[in-house]
């Protein structure tokens, strides 16, 4: 087992990836600003690290030590990065280099970085995108993540730093916070807890590949258990839902007959995005009893009323 960091450790997914890392035996040291006051992982071994991830110098005492070191922290939201794409580039990619450098120093053992499946291809009009397409994105936030890649790239050429992009399609789930207004699931349901009716953008038609939490963290495991064979991985459900699908399931899941507000759909929002994930099914197998899409939803629920409670 090894000792690692997780950058972002108190977001959505970076709480659950503590979890399923101290689970799997791993020393685990959680990264993040903790600006609630509160931690959102169970975990009680995970050794709790202060610090601001725009500091060079709180970078380099979170990676001091460490073997893997886990990238899963984004200063934008596709929607901040769209309306100032210097932003992006200024923190994200900026930041994120100076992570590289400090981690090189200290002699970490490997990089693995969250990037994006949902918006890194582009508009190709594709039924799914593997690995091997052509990562074309039209907007800012695929662009920066895009951005990222190249420079692992540059960092394992030069410094011998090895490094593993996950390309996430759209994950939710539990622990998802919809006041940062992303994530169609979770934005629809406080609406909906909220009595207020849903925005829709286009005609309903637009296909994305969901994937819950928890499937997500069980499929980061065995990429980390061992040396893989290639550096970067689609990581979703392999299965695509319409807008108007996933508002279908939603009605299910709460009993409520929301209304929808219709919106245009935006110019930099592709139609259809699902991932090939043969490339990870081969390697590490498929993965067993993934959450359907009423079930996750349910769970997300679930939390929402509890925390409304």
């Amino acid at each position: 087992m090894a000792k690692a960091l997780v950058i972002g450790a108190n977001g959505f997914i970076g709480s659950h990836l503590v979890d399923a890392l101290d689970g799997a035996g791993h020393e685990v040291t959680a990264f993040d600003r903790f600006s609630s006051g509160t931690t959102t992982f169970s975990s009680e071994r995970a050794r709790v690290l202060t610090g601001e991830f725009l500091s060079r110098s709180d970078l380099e005492e979170a990676v001091r030590g460490q073997e893997l070191v886990f990238h899963f922290l984004s200063t934008t939201t596709p929607a901040t990065a769209e309306s100032d794409p210097t932003l992006d580039v200024r923190t994200n990619i900026a930041q994120t280099i100076e992570l590289l450098e400090s981690s090189v120093a200290a002699g970490v053992g490997r990089f693995v970085f969250a990037s994006t499946g949902g918006a890194i291809y582009g508009q190709q009009g594709q039924d799914v995108y593997s690995e091997t397409d052509q990562a074309l994105p039209i907007s800012p936030y695929g662009i920066g993540k895009l951005a990222i890649e190249h420079y692992l790239d540059y960092f394992r050429a030069k410094h011998g730093l090895a490094s593993t992009a996950l390309r996430v399609s759209n994950p939710y789930g539990t622990r998802q916070r919809p006041n940062r207004k992303q994530g169609l699931i979770p934005i629809a349901l406080r609406q909906i807890a909220l009595g207020r009716p849903i925005q829709q953008f286009g005609d309903g038609s637009m296909v994305r590949d969901y994937v819950y939490v928890e499937d997500l963290v069980r499929m980061i495991l065995p990429v980390v258990a061992t040396t893989p064979e290639h550096s970067t991985y689609n990581l979703g459900s392999g299965i695509g839902f319409s807008v108007s699908e996933v508002f279908a399931s939603l009605r299910r899941v709460t009993g409520v007959d929301f209304a929808i507000e219709r919106l245009p759909q935006p110019k930099t929002f592709v139609d259809r995005v699902v991932l090939d994930v043969s490339r990870y099914e081969g390697e590490f197998g498929r993965p067993q009893s993934p959450t359907s899409l009423d079930d996750g939803v349910r769970a997300l629920w679930a939390e929402l009323g509890r925390d409304a409670g």
